[in-house]
């Protein structure tokens, strides 16, 4: 999230630092006082189903046979036979039965897992109501937790071999990031409190936690907290606008529609809300961390800009930025509908109609009030980092574009018929005596050093 600077960013003055500390601090206790507020206490446990026992099981054998023909349909047609059929031998690993071969039904049907030999699969044991002695075992899906063991470990070792000991912090903060939602966000809002309010609250904590943890205690990283919180807000407020303008429900997915009958209390309009703000959190943080440390970066590289140069310098860099990350914004929301996206096409409507379908203008809603917010967050945050960064700077800053940069330091002035006689002299030997005071030492480097 952001991006890495490994050289450390200059120290901010210390009246800049008191201000960014007066502003940040505040923030950051109001931020976990709302979080106390709202903290799920007494959050309900979950319900307690009629969840039937899974046990880890090995494929050792498979048979498959030709299927029985169908019965016929109400119209006198064949239907179709459903396949594939056979049976599955099983070794059960865990349970009441480890160790005792099984036989199940091949999976079948939409979805079905296809095993092999030597696969590791979830057993599934079903009990017959009318005899609770008799039960009987059917292969729900495919282990997968070794396969998922290794691809995190895969993760992290790449992070933390080419970021070191800031990717190690970069996990950290992706580690806190869950936390929060899994301990708060997602508690909170199944409780019953308004979505949109723990959203924003549980945002800004991640943000606080994330931020400070990756890229340290600094003024740059302060800016970039106070960007992204506004930034936030900005998308909040947004959001509620356009979502009230369109008339959207929350109930644009099946998901939610289920949800609903579930936990019949849940805001599925304010869960919405709530998904933008969560979904735009990662992308800000970006931005922001980036603008903060493009002006940084360009007022060490030219010290003679003024206030009003960083700006407008960091801002076309901002601008770059944004119109790649609009893409990748837009191109997340279809990825994760892909299947719906994909039904709609089938779909003999209007077009006009789909798109003003209470899922697609759920879509729209979101990639635009995410868009807006981030492009609001270029030009807040570049403009706080070029306040910081100018600021303390000795006789004042020059605010005004128009000021010009400190002249560069002339050379040594050298007399014209030295400076010939030097020129032409020969190249071999001992002519230092050629060489007129004031010029560096011809034997002597003048590459910076790296």
């Amino acid at each position: 999230m952001g991006a890495d600077h490994t050289r450390p960013a200059p120290s901010a003055p210390p009246g800049v630092r008191r201000i960014l500390v007066a502003t940040v601090v505040p923030l950051f206790v109001a931020t976990l006082i709302a979080a106390l507020v709202l903290w799920p206490w007494d959050a309900p446990d979950p319900a307690d189903g009629p969840e039937s026992p899974r046990y880890h099981g090995t494929v050792t054998r498979v048979v498959t046979e030709p299927c029985p023909p169908a019965q016929e349909t109400p119209e006198g047609s064949p239907g179709a036979a459903q396949g594939p059929c056979g049976t599955v031998t099983v070794r059960v690993d865990d349970g009441p039965d480890a160790g005792r071969q099984v036989q199940t039904p091949v999976p079948a049907g939409p979805g079905a897992p296809t095993v092999a030999v030597d696969d590791e699969i979830i057993l599934v044991e079903l009990t017959d109501p009318a005899d609770p002695t008799a039960s009987t075992y059917n292969i729900a899906e495919h282990q997968r937790g070794k396969p998922l063991v290794w691809l995190v470990v895969l993760f992290a070792a790449a992070i933390v071999a080419f970021g070191r000991w800031r990717g190690l912090a970069a996990l950290a903060g992706l580690a806190a990031s869950f936390a929060i939602l899994l301990t708060f966000v997602l508690p909170g809002i199944s409780a019953g409190s308004p979505p949109l309010l723990v959203a924003v609250v549980g945002a800004a904590l991640i943000m606080f936690v994330v931020l400070y943890l990756t890229h340290g205690v600094t003024a740059q990283t302060s800016v970039a907290v106070l960007g992204t919180l506004g930034s936030l807000v900005l998308t909040g407020v947004l959001g509620t606008i356009a979502t009230a303008a369109t008339h959207l429900t929350g109930f644009g997915s099946e998901d939610a529609t289920t949800l609903s009958m579930y936990q019949a209390d849940v805001d599925l309009h304010g869960l919405l809300l709530a998904g933008i703000i969560i979904g735009s959190l990662g992308v800000l943080d970006d931005v922001t961390v980036t603008q903060a440390a493009t002006v940084t970066e360009l007022a060490h590289a030219n010290p003679g800009l003024s206030r009003v140069q960083l700006y407008r310098a960091a801002t076309r860099v901002g601008r770059a930025h944004i119109a790649s990350t609009v893409n990748t914004i837009v191109l997340a929301y279809a990825g994760a509908s892909l299947p719906v996206l994909l039904l709609l096409t089938a779909d003999s409507r209007a077009v006009t109609q789909i798109l003003t379908s209470e899922f697609l203008a759920q879509e729209i809603v979101r990639s635009a009030v995410a868009t807006l917010g981030l492009i609001a967050a270029v030009p807040l945050t570049t403009g706080l980092a070029a306040v910081v960064t100018t600021a303390g700077r000795r006789g004042g800053d020059a605010t005004d574009a128009t000021v010009p940069a400190p002249a560069p330091t002339p050379r040594p002035a050298v007399d014209r018929s030295e400076a010939l006689e030097a020129l032409s002299g020969p190249r071999a030997g001992d002519t230092s005596s050629a060489i007129p005071a004031g010029w560096p030492d011809r034997d002597r480097s003048t590459d910076t050093a790296w």
